[in-house]
This record gives C-alpha cells, structure tokens and sequence, in this order.
C-alpha cells in the first residue's frame, strides 16, 4: 500500500521486529512489519501484511513482493515461487508486485553476478515459512487445538481430528496479532514436497509483454513530463568549450537547452555513476528533441584520451609483451625450467575486443525533482548505487528520494552502472520539470560501459607423455587512474592453476581512461576464450581427444580450495563438478562422432559464477567463404541441487550461449582518436534468427547449494565454437570476432 492508501486508516499500531537470525545475503535483516487492522472486531475487511514480502486479501489473494530489479532473469517469477512454496499457497492465488527501493526491508537490492538465487534461496524460503507458521499459529489458538496438528495446503489451514479449516484470507488478521518466528528456527519443507519449486511457471509479466503493456523505464509517462537528450563528448570525458545553444533553443518543440558540467575526475574498477560534460536538450516530443540533436554543434576539449586507439592498443600490447609481467599474480615451481625439459613447447598470442552490452531498451531514466523530494523511475541493476549517486550530485538525503525500479529491456551488467541516472537528475533539477532521458541508438553504443578488451601471451610445455607440466600467461590489460579497469581482471586461480606443476600467472598494463566494467559473465567472458582455445591447443600438440586431454588435467577427486566471497558464500573449483558435465555433455552430443567435412565438434568447460558448465559447439564453415554456420550447441551445466524455475532456466541457459556467438561471429568496438567508430547495430550487428543455432541444455543435479544462471553458460561457447572451426578447417581462432577472411581455402 501506499503511503496515501485510505486503506491504511484501519490500522491502530504497528509492530516491528527486526531478526537478525539469518545470515543469507551478507548479514541481510528480515523486517517483519505487522499491523494489527481495527476491522478485526467488524469493519472493512482489507490485506493484511503479514511481512515485508506477503499481503493477504481476504478473498485469498497473496500478494508477494519481488525484491530485485527484473532484467529479463525471470527473478520477478522465481523470487516469488520460492515464498509461495513455502507459505504453502496456490500458485494461482498468487499476485506479484515490485518492491520500492527499500535497503532496511529487503537489504541488497540488485541484479548482478548472477547471486539472486544464491543470496536470496534459503532467506526467501524462511520467509515463506515464518509466515505459513503464523498464520498455523492463528488457527490453532482460534480452535484451541496444538499448531502441531494442523496441516496447510493451497491457501487453507485444517485440522483433522476436529474438521476445522480456514482459508488465509480469514486467518490474515488474527495472524497478523501473532509474533513473527525467529526466521532461523522455522521447519521449511522437504524438496520432495515441493509444489511450485522445480516446476515450470511462466513470466508473471509476459502476458503484459506480448500485449504491449507500458512497464519497461523507457515506457514511463508522468504528469508535466518532457522529454531529454543528453549530448556529450564522443572522447570521454572530454570537457565542454562552446555551442549554439541559442540556434538549438530556437528549433520546434523544444523548451531549454543547458549546459551540464561534468563531475568526474578519476576512473577506477568500481561500477561507473559518474556525470561527465555535456549538453541537454529538453522538448515536448522526444522526437523532437533527438531531432534538435543533429543540428548541434559542439566545441570540446577533448584531452589525453584522444590520443588513444585500437591500433594504439595493438602496438602496446606487442612492446609490453617483450618484457616479463609487470605483477605477478601467482607463481608454482619454475616455469623457465620446466620448459627447458619439455617435450613439446607452445606458444600462443589472444586477443579480445572491447565489447557493447547493446541492450534492446536503450539507457533511461524518469526523474521529478518537487519541493525538496525526489522520484525516479529506472531500468537498472543496481538502485541502491545510483540512488546514493543522485543523493550526492542533487544534494537530497537518500530518505528523501523514491527509486521506482521498473523491468529492464535487457541488463548483461550494462544497468549496474547508473550514468544515466545521474544525468537525467542532472538535466532535470537544470529544467525545473519532470524529464525523461532516452539515448538514441548511437550514444547507447558510443557512450556505454564497455567490456574491456585484453591480450594473452601463453607458453606452455608438455611432457613426453603429453601432460601439461609448465604454463605461463602474460596478460596485457588496461588501467584507470593506475588501477586494472573495471573488470579486465585475471584471477591467480584461473585453470588450469593448482592442476599443473609449474605455473606463472601476470599481468601488465597499458593507461585506456575509458569506463569499462561487467558484462554478462564479468572477466569470465573473455578469460574462458583465451584459456579454454589454448587447452585445446594444447591437446592437439599431445596427440589427444580433448575431452581426455581436460579429464586428465583435471586428474582424481581433490578437495576444492575454498575462500568466502564478498557475500559471505564459500566458494572454489570443485574438479569433480567440472568433470561431471564434461562426461555429460560430451555423452549428450555424441562427441567423437565422424562430421561431414567442413564440419567440426568443439569443446570447452569453464566455472564461472559457482556454475560448472561444459559445452559442445558443432559448426560447418563454407570452403569458399569462410562463413561460419553454428548448427548446434549442446550444453550440460551444474548449478546445484535445484532449478526453482525450469522455463526461465532454460531461458537464461540457451541466451547465454547464443549471445556468446553472436558475441564470437561479429562483435568488436574499436576506437580512433579516442572515439568509439561503431555507431548502430549495421556496424555492430546482433545474431539474426536465422543465424541462431539449436540450444540443447541438460542439467546434472548434485548436491549443493543452487547457484545463479543467467552468466555462466556463455564462457565456454566462444572457445567451443573456436575450437570446432579448428576442427572443422585447421586453422586457430585466436582473435575475436572471428575473421572469416581467414577460413577460406582451409585444406
């Protein structure tokens, strides 16, 4: 309910209690917030929240708050099936709202690294019990009889020595008078009982997709709203000199035109809020507005970042590699001498692009600015930052700001990043009135939060019986501010660290000044191409089938090396797990099989984000034209014990692999003179849907906790789809996107 809600005039106290049992989500805090309703002894009968989370009608509707930001991950349908399951109510009495932006209520409020399902498992499913357990509670002091003997079921508490039974909407209220349980000590179910869990459930917000309805960011219309573009330099962070702004105020439609200054003085690895110069353009009509665009003309300084390019990058990247690596990431036995010894010695150069999320919704951001508060209403992953960015740039307190969170037309970590929300709060508090900010196309691309590109040098030496016994990786990344840029990270436990004797891991790094940061499987992303197409590599130079070359690097069962993660979780690579979907996948696809020729099989495995995910790419390339056909990818993945939500699993998992060939086929962004060249998707093209390959997803059930989905079955397509084209023509893909140039003719 709102705070204005006429509802609300039935209560006559509230009672809240704050338990810390739980330690799920990094410490998070359930509110328990029961209000005791005066219709209790007659009057209107209305909701009654039982928790921050659960409202129950009276004629049985459920209403269950999602807490995170929906981006296309079906959390707006699996958060909710987790509470149902628990609370014991039919899936069909379910209504599903949006939570506000709420820290003290829901703790982290994020869609990111895929942990909702990690973070938010155990916590939502104790919440769903508290309140079945309440609501137990209820019936049994209204029938005198022990809450041990009754039994709940779709909605209704029975008892079955006495007959009794009572739907929740008639025990809402006098459950509402009972004290919450400590969320730690509720009995939750066995999962053989499961009703909703495991089952698949379609989007709560489809039916409202498919007609059209306005609930994405760039959707929004509030009263007095017009409508922004926010122009700023192509070079980033280039400062602003002069422009005909007057010219620009004078064209059809539009109501101001300012100039913004820009309030960003480093870079660093941290998720990018910053404001930078730049120039607003407030009118009617969006259309009128872009429109007003191309007739401005702007005079920048565009400083050091000018002076840099993709050539720039290519050229440093060669003068670095002739030297050792600058830092030293890890280093076991002695790699130089190892080498020395070995049988075979390979060496290998990488090289990855800088990529765009290209979201469908371009970035957007409502804001209204009204006696001191502020309301927003956003498409983004990460509210709780750009929340806090707004409070700092408008000078509000945060409890004076409303975020409204509406679902995203696409996020791949893009939306964790709130650019755009500082500047639509910039532009608005500037123009006095609501606004709207929407990026066209070309700024979506040239003014993103890219993924960063990066350069591995790898040398590596086999024994006389073909087993790796020396690995070395000199990655060459980009920093800002003198820091390793936002997500261009390698990991001292990167495979196939801790399963080879001599080992050597560095890093040096060239000055980008550019904001990089996630994308779909952070570092993952790029790090599994260089190292999982180098393992095959390796194979090859073995004499070996590479799936046999993989199983027997990853060697007998030993005890994962563990560490706690930012949130808490115990974390590390389990080799069996890994082994596991390898042995499946490789069973499902039939790997080893005779191709036609032309064609090839490709494999690659890599954990990412607590997934195991192994993947077979089956690809034909044309002898003439080099073009590349993925026929098929065959995929097996370890998340856990459980999939709350096959249909959205599924989803998540054949997307994934998808946007990794799309990924591999034709994405690179390349800069001159600090500009980004691409401009709109004929220059940077997305998988058409005849170019999508059939997507076969099988899951292998262990015993573990479930983990996330959305991120970790992309790493292992792009250097299974390499690997294939390997298989299919003899010839290395070693930099991305893949150059069809160089497959034709192949023997």
């Amino acid at each position: 309910m709102s705070p204005t809600d006429p509802r609300r005039t039935a209560q006559v106290s509230r009672r809240t209690f704050l338990t810390a049992g739980v330690a799920v989500g990094g410490g998070l805090m359930l509110d328990f917030s029961v209000p005791a309703f005066a219709h209790f002894g007659g009057g209107p009968a209305v909701p009654v929240t039982l928790n921050a989370y659960i409202r129950i009608a009276p004629n049985g509707e459920t209403f269950i708050v999602n807490k995170n930001p929906e981006i296309g991950q079906g959390i707006k349908t699996s958060f909710p099936m987790i509470v149902a399951e628990e609370l014991d109510v039919a899936w069909k009495d379910v209504r599903v709202e949006d939570a506000i932006v709420d820290p003290v209520k829901y703790g982290g409020q994020f869609a990111g690294g895929s942990l909702s399902i990690p973070m938010n498992y155990d916590l939502l499913r104790r919440v769903g019990a508290a309140a079945r357990l309440m609501l137990v509670t209820a019936a049994a002091r209204a029938w005198n009889v022990p809450a041990e003997e009754c039994e709940t079921a779709d909605g209704v508490v029975s008892h079955k020595r006495t007959s009794k039974q009572a739907t929740y909407g008639q025990l809402a209220g006098q459950a509402a008078r009972v004290p919450p349980p400590n969320p730690a000590t509720v009995k939750l179910k066995d999962p053989k009982d499961f009703k909703i869990i495991g089952k698949p459930i379609g989007g709560v917000d489809s039916p409202r997709i498919v007609q059209g309805e306005p609930i994405f960011g760039i959707d929004v219309t509030v009263p007095g709203m017009k409508y922004a573009v926010y122009e700023k330099c192509p070079v980033y962070n280039g400062k602003f000199v002069s422009a005909n702004l007057d010219e620009v105020k004078a064209l059809p439609g539009v109501r101001g035109v300012y100039v913004i200054k820009g309030n960003v003085t480093a870079l660093d690895a941290g998720l990018y809020n910053g404001l930078t110069d730049g120039v607003a353009i407030v009118a009617d009509k969006w259309h009128q507005a872009n429109r007003a665009l191309g007739k401005l003309q702007i005079k920048w300084d565009e400083g050091e970042t000018a002076k840099r390019s993709t050539a720039g990058f290519v050229a440093k990247d060669a003068e670095l590699a002739k030297n050792p690596a600058e830092t030293s990431l890890k280093k076991e036995g002695d790699v130089d001498q190892a080498l020395k010894g070995a049988a075979k010695v390979l060496e290998a150069r990488y090289e990855v692009p800088f990529v765009n999320h290209s979201a469908l919704e371009p970035m957007n951001t409502t804001v209204a600015i009204r006696n001191g508060k502020v309301e927003i209403w956003s498409p983004t992953q990460m509210p709780g930052g750009g929340k806090t960015a707004v409070s700092k740039l408008l000078g509000i307190p945060e409890q004076d700001i409303t975020l409204h969170v509406t679902r995203s037309g696409g996020g791949f970590g893009r939306r964790l990043s709130n650019d755009f929300m500082v500047e639509a709060a910039a532009i608005a508090k500037a123009h006095g009135e609501p606004v709207k900010l929407l990026r066209n196309r070309r700024q979506d691309v040239q003014s993103g939060v890219f993924r960063a590109g990066g350069f591995h040098h790898f040398k590596a030496g086999l024994d006389a019986a073909g087993k790796l016994s020396a690995f070395r990786d000199h990655f060459v990344t980009f920093s800002n501010s003198g820091k390793v840029a936002g997500s261009a990270t390698l990991g001292p436990t990167e495979f196939p660290s801790g399963f080879v004797p001599n080992l050597d891991l560095g890093f040096s790094m060239m000055p980008l000044d550019i904001p990089t940061g996630p994308m779909r499987a952070p570092g993952s992303n790029t790090l599994a191409f260089a190292y999982q197409s180098f393992l095959d590599e390796l194979a090859h130079a073995a004499g070996k089938d590479p799936l046999q070359f993989q199983l027997e690097l990853l060697g007998p069962a030993k005890a994962p090396v563990t560490t706690k993660s930012q949130f808490g979780e115990q974390v590390g690579f389990d080799n069996v797990r890994m082994a596991g979907v390898l042995k499946a996948v490789a069973e499902k696809s039939g790997w080893g099989r005779k191709l036609p020729k032309g064609t090839g099989m490709g494999l690659a495995c890599y954990f990412s984000h607590q997934g195991y995910f192994a993947e077979v790419v089956q690809a034909s390339v044309n002898h003439k034209s080099g073009e590349v056909r993925v026929e098929k990818v065959w995929v097996a993945g370890d998340v856990g014990r459980q999939i709350v939500n096959p249909s959205p699993g599924n989803n998540q998992v054949e997307g994934a692999a998808i946007d990794g060939v799309s990924q591999a086929l034709a994405q690179a962004l390349t800069f001159t003179n600090g500009r980004v060249e691409q401009s709109n998707f004929h220059d940077y093209p997305l998988l058409r849907m005849h170019q999508a390959p059939k997507v076969e997803v099988h899951f292998v059930m262990t015993d573990n906790n479930p983990t996330g989905l959305g991120e970790p079955a992309l790493p292992p397509v792009v250097p299974a789809l390499g690997n294939a084209i390997f298989a299919a023509t003899g010839r290395r893909v070693r930099t991305l996107p893949i150059n069809t140039a160089e497959l034709k003719g192949f023997a």
